[in-house]
């Protein structure tokens, strides 16, 4: 099989040439048919990110091993299956894979929350992922059936998205808990943004504020109908802006997919009494709280990674009623996976982009 892999962190991926594994016990081997590009696989691409005072986090501290094959927004079709597994699949199957696998014995994966793990096995981080033509996958339990080849089937490229784009919104979303009146202010309206605004109005119904550095990624979240406003915090004040459209309240709940010194600043400025902040975003930096401020106006901060199994069954389900849609602007090849990287470090990528093998 062909994958395309991170040998050493910074460097172009490579496509290889590597043995296609075959299952055994509850494993299922894929077959990817699409994979995708997410803001995490830079970290992973460039060895790590920024933490606090502009320290270095490797990826190597935490257990990555290069090389290793990126990709945790994985659909496709069952291509080997072992017995025990063939009374709820069969071959051909279309699925979406579950990427956050745990060690299934720590506290979080006994009560279901393997995202959460404190000792991860995630596909595409810790074990070879979806960059390639095929995927093992360590048990059925990790697989969501998404359609069959007789039809009824989630449109491929949309689907990926839901495994780590749309489920880290998703779960991000029910962190801030959200009532039909409520204001809520999303920080960052790429995919991840678009998708947390379109699940809150879909889910919730809260008044939504956009706020973004470009106006191209406001024009889009006010046309997808999502964003009831939009804010450009580097043409205006967005704490001011943000108190006139909350009657000068401020938010009852702001979700940041940046998560950088700045935005998280910004965001303490602009809440409500009782108001939650989850932070979603892996930019880094660090926070000077005012901790007087946290008990007197009991504002809550909370780190929201991702989401559960269950959590991405909820989301398939409404992806096939059509309630959400993800948005999948950008698609590549195997090859150019250096160039998808690339771009969506850039900026350039409007929604989603997806990798087809």
């Amino acid at each position: 099989m062909k994958a395309a892999r991170i040998v050493k962190p910074k460097e172009p991926l490579q496509v290889q040439d590597l043995e296609t594994p075959k299952p055994k016990g509850s494993q299922v081997l894929v077959k990817v048919l699409a994979s995708g590009v997410c803001h995490s696989d830079i970290h992973l691409w460039e060895g790590g990110y920024e933490g606090p005072e502009g320290q270095f986090l490797k990826t190597t501290d935490r257990g990555v091993k290069y090389p290793v094959t990126p990709g945790h927004e994985i659909a496709g079709s069952i291509e080997a299956i072992s017995e025990e597994s063939q009374s709820l699949f069969a071959k051909g199957d279309k699925v979406l894979v579950y990427p956050w696998v745990g060690e299934g014995t720590c506290p979080a994966c006994r009560i279901g929350e393997e995202n959460l793990c404190d000792k991860p096995r995630s596909l595409g981080i810790y074990v070879d992922g979806g960059y390639a033509d095929h995927v093992l996958v360590p048990s059925y339990r990790y697989l969501v059936k998404i359609g069959n080849e007789e039809g009824d089937n989630l449109d491929i490229n949309e689907a990926a998205t839901l495994s780590c784009s749309a489920l880290t919104a998703y779960n991000a979303v029910k962190n801030a808990n959200l009532r039909p009146d409520d204001n809520l202010v999303v920080v960052g309206a790429g995919g991840l943004g678009l998708m947390a605004m379109q699940l809150a109005k879909a889910v919730t119904g809260a008044k939504i504020v956009a706020m973004d550095l470009e106006d191209e990624k406001l024009k889009q979240a006010r046309k997808d109908g999502h964003a009831d406003y939009t804010v450009n915090s580097k043409k205006e004040d967005p704490v001011k802006t943000v108190m006139e459209l909350t009657d000068k309240m401020g938010a009852d709940a702001v979700i940041d997919f940046v998560n950088a010194s700045k935005t998280v600043e910004t965001d303490m400025q602009i809440l409500r009494r009782r108001a939650k902040v989850v932070l979603v975003g892996l930019y880094g930096g660090e926070l000077k709280l005012n901790l007087v401020t946290m008990p007197t106006r009991a504002y809550r901060l909370i780190g929201s990674y991702t989401g559960s199994l269950s959590d991405l069954t909820e989301l398939v389900s409404l992806a096939k009623r059509k309630i959400i849609k993800p948005l999948v602007s950008d698609r590549f090849k195997l090859d150019q996976a250096t160039e998808a990287l690339s771009k969506l470090k850039d900026g350039k990528v409007m929604g989603r982009g997806v990798i087809n093998p």
